[in-house]
């Protein structure tokens, strides 16, 4: 399984209602140093319907000003509609909404 294949399995394990951060992919995927490939990845997901990459945020709760299917808007409007709220900053509120997954 390929790097973008094994961060594509991590991305459709989180939870509906809750968000991952680009570097907890990244360490759930095999290797915490690959958040930028993370975002690469996401960037052209063969598979939205199934692979919920807008589920994914920086490490501050912000979503992607490059989302690429709809732009911010669209992956905000998302998350909202699963009932992840924001704070006033625009950001996810990450103590509530933050999947809480771990490495084994």
């Amino acid at each position: 399984m390929n790097s973008y294949e094994r961060i594509y399995e991590v991305v459709k394990e989180i939870p509906y209602g809750q968000v991952a951060t680009y570097g907890q992919v990244a360490a759930l995927a095999g290797n915490p140093r690959w958040a930028r490939v993370v975002g690469y990845a996401l960037h052209v997901n063969p598979d939205p319907e199934h692979i919920p990459c807008y589920r994914v945020v920086n490490r501050e709760g912000r979503p992607s000003d490059a989302f690429a299917f709809g732009g911010v808007n669209r992956q905000i409007g998302l998350l909202e509609a699963e009932g992840v709220r924001f704070t006033e900053e625009g950001c996810v509120d990450m103590e509530q909404f933050q999947w809480k997954k771990r490495l084994l």
